[in-house]
This record gives C-alpha cells, structure tokens and sequence, in this order.
C-alpha cells in the first residue's frame, strides 16, 4: 500500500485574518479555488520550497457558524523554524499572543485568528534560555 500526505484542512471565518497570520510565519499562497456554485474559497499556504505540504484554509462565503469557539481538538499545525526567538518577536511585535513561550529555547505555541493551535520548534540544537522568554509564563490555552 502507498499513501501521500496532501493537506491539512482548518475552517476559517476571516480569510484575510487568516491569510496575513500565516504569511506572518513566513507562508506563501500557493493555489486558490474559488467554488462559485458551493460558495467557499479553498487557499493553500506553504513556506516558501514545501509546496508539498500546504495548510488548507476553508472558508465558507455565506459563515461558518458550525465553528467551534476552541479548536484544540483538532491537535495544532507545527512548523520548524531557524531562531525560535526571533520569530516569536516578530509574531509578537504583530500581535499574536504567545500562547506558550518558547522559555526553554526549543518549543513555542501560539493561536491563529481561527484559535488554531500553532506549534514552534527551534531547528536543530535548542537555543539557550534567553530573557525575557525564559520567565514568561503562558497565556490561555495551547
């Protein structure tokens, strides 16, 4: 038997939110489809070369009041990144909570505008502890 990973499907209800959260990780669109008869938008994100394996945002035209208020029971989305800390500055300095600090130099959490639970991980050898990331402690659910 083969199998091939596609995709990672989230339902969003603010494309555009969305869409400038993930290009914030440094993601790119990828390819859209607009569906006129079915009413929805499919956009495929990806960083930059991964193009294999893309986040599907979903949104509805007409809502999507089927959304749950807390998407933790989908799991979350991870993505490697080079200097855990400088992202998340940089997601910071862009107001997106971090949800979970990355204080041991390794591993951050943080939400997209769709509460989609978003997991960091430092590239290979952890980073040091670094203030001021080390004594933070967590905000909300992860």
């Amino acid at each position: 038997m083969k199998i091939k990973y596609l995709h990672t499907m989230v339902r969003v209800k603010d494309l555009d939110a969305t869409m400038a959260f993930f290009k914030l990780l440094g993601l790119e669109e990828t390819r859209r489809y607009d569906n006129e008869g079915g009413r929805f938008t499919l956009v495929f994100m990806a960083p930059p070369g991964q193009k294999d394996c893309p986040v599907e945002l979903t949104y509805n035209w007409d809502g999507d009041d089927g959304l749950p208020s807390d998407s933790r029971h989908f799991g979350h989305l991870a993505y490697e990144v080079e200097d855990i800390y400088a992202t998340c500055q940089h997601l910071q300095d862009n107001g997106v909570v971090i949800n979970r600090p990355p204080r041991d130099g390794h591993m951050a959490f943080v939400r997209s505008p769709d509460n989609v639970s978003v997991e960091l991980l430092q590239a290979g050898k952890d980073l040091p502890p670094a203030e001021p990331w080390a004594s933070m402690g967590n905000i909300g659910h992860w």
